[in-house]
């Protein structure tokens, strides 16, 4: 799993959302690593964070997790987490889990 830019869109403008565009697997091998950057992304993030999922190549049911978590921890700043660029196995994961009622998700 690779965090390959982490942004407000459209400039300086705080109510721009702010877009992470991930990349790769998210397993049990990078699911730590990615925690920790999104929570510390929060810090920074305005009140629409974007996760650009179009280069994940794999989610694992840990990848969901961290998913859950970061999304629990951004309603409590405020802020809205958001998925865009879902890969057509991921869309079947979140379906399959019921968990696209629980993201929004961006076109």
């Amino acid at each position: 799993m690779t965090v390959i830019d982490t942004a407000p869109l459209a400039g300086v403008s705080a109510s721009a959302p702010t877009l992470v565009h991930l990349s790769g697997d998210i397993d049990i091998f990078t699911t730590a690593r990615l925690r920790k950057r999104l929570i510390n992304t929060l810090d920074h993030s305005t009140d629409l964070l974007i996760l650009d999922l179009s280069q994940v190549t794999f989610c694992g049911a840990g990848g969901l997790g961290v998913l859950i978590g970061v999304q629990g921890r951004a309603r409590t700043r405020g802020i809205t987490l958001a998925l865009t660029g879902v890969p057509p196995r991921m869309a079947r994961l979140l379906r399959i889990t019921g968990l696209h009622h629980r993201f929004p998700i961006m076109v």
